[in-house]
């Protein structure tokens, strides 16, 4: 069953439109605020649990980013037999929990556990979020909100890291993620009490393991589902990758010290403006014409940025890096939401457990991308472009593939 014509009142009583926006971006946005409020705290992480190796404290990113992966496949046929709400709200309140035990964790090691838990605690706000929106919403609809609901998520990012970096202020390292606590825990009891159950009885599946092979086989054998979805792995690997270096790059190479969260901020604007947009054309334009120029748009960034890096004095002046950089990323707002809507499109009638495979694969995918990236950091950022610029071209070979070599088409080729 589908959804395509669907609208949020008549899934969401007593919920409006807005304020579905504004849930299904907070929840996702727990991942956001789990790796960016803490990366002006690595230094100071590192120091205090005995990381000698400056590329290691990355890790604390890394652990968290393969415990959202690695759960993924489990919370999407669990909310596909039991429903949105159960599996989210677990999942939340594990992710608390974990927040609550780094304030008070004995070692580096520890640290990494209690963050790979609290990384799968958290799948449940991606996988179950991507699901709720496809219970309500499909086509091109689906890829307006998740716009929408993208952009409002961005705002994280913008002010997470100028958010940590007054906490260290305030005190240290260890208030960040009482604040993280503090501030999940309202997220998670705002969804308890407005969000009704949204999975459509009809679409129930149930929890066995013949019903969840059957799942992930009707995933991984849809041409277009599984192109876009490794697509949206090396484009989001790239993003692990910035994000496992961006201290070493801002604070190590630029030497912005507290001011390298206006310089985060101010990249994840153009991000946030592109989502704004996008769901202002995607009606008009369709996913596809959108995220194609984007991603070629991205690819002749990427390799102009990678040019002036190779060729260009040593380090790259702060605000051509800034202005590179900034491009790409407003590219990569245009290709996020539509490559995710394209992936779960023709998957309607097993949302969860096509989110979880999905998921799965874009964010283990991209994280060990993104490590590989990021643990090339050698005191210049030649690294972090050249995997941008690859990591482009990657993805366009899988679109072309999925696509039967046509770009820019407005509709699905046969399957």
């Amino acid at each position: 069953m589908t959804h395509s014509s669907q609208t949020a009142p008549d899934r969401l009583p007593g919920m409006g439109r807005a304020e579905f926006i504004a849930m299904m971006a907070m929840l996702m946005a727990l991942n956001a605020l789990a790796i960016d409020i803490m990366l002006p705290g690595l230094q100071e992480i590192g120091a205090s649990l005995g990381v000698e190796n400056e590329n290691h404290r990355q890790y604390v990113v890394s652990a968290y980013i393969f415990g959202l992966g690695a759960m993924q496949l489990l919370y999407g046929p669990l909310s596909d037999r039991f429903g949105r709400r159960r599996p989210m709200i677990f999942g939340i309140f594990v992710y608390v929990l974990c927040a609550i035990g780094i304030v008070v964790v004995p070692s580096f090691g520890a640290m990494l556990a209690l963050r790979f838990i609290q990384g799968a605690g958290a799948a449940a706000t991606r996988v179950v979020t991507v699901s709720i929106v496809r219970d309500v919403f499909g086509g091109r609809a689906m890829a307006e909100v998740m716009s929408l609901i993208m952009m409002v998520f961005m705002v994280v990012p913008i002010i997470a890291p100028g958010t940590g970096q007054l906490i260290m202020f305030l005190g240290n390292w260890h208030l960040i993620f009482l604040f993280m606590a503090i501030v999940s825990s309202g997220i998670g009891l705002w969804m308890y009490y407005r969000l009704p159950e949204t999975l459509d009885p009809a679409d129930v599946r149930p929890f066995t393991l013949s019903s969840i092979l059957d799942g992930f086989r009707i995933v991984l054998t849809n041409r277009i589902a599984l192109c876009y979805t490794i697509a949206s792995t090396f484009i989001f690997g790239a993003m692990f990758g910035f994000i496992n270096s961006a201290q070493q790059i801002y604070v190590g190479i630029y030497e912005l010290g507290i001011w390298f969260p206006v310089a985060f901020a101010a990249v994840a604007v153009f991000m946030s403006t592109a989502s704004f947009l996008n769901s202002r054309f995607v009606g008009r334009f369709g996913m596809r014409r959108l995220s194609h120029g984007s991603l070629i748009g991205f690819i002749t960034i990427t390799f102009l940025w990678m040019m002036v890096q190779v060729f260009g004095p040593q380090p790259m002046p702060i605000l051509l890096f800034l202005t590179f950089f900034a491009l790409a990323m407003f590219q990569f707002g245009w290709i996020g939401a539509n490559f995710n809507s394209l992936a779960m499109e023709p998957l309607g009638h097993v949302a969860g457990t096509a989110s979880a495979v999905l998921g799965f694969m874009s964010t283990v995918g991209g994280a060990l991308i993104g490590v590989a990236i990021g643990q090339a950091f050698d005191g210049t950022a030649l690294p972090l472009v050249a995997g941008f610029f690859t990591v482009s071209i990657v993805g366009l070979v899988f679109v072309l593939i999925g696509e039967k070599g046509k770009l820019f088409q407005p509709h699905n080729p046969p399957i």
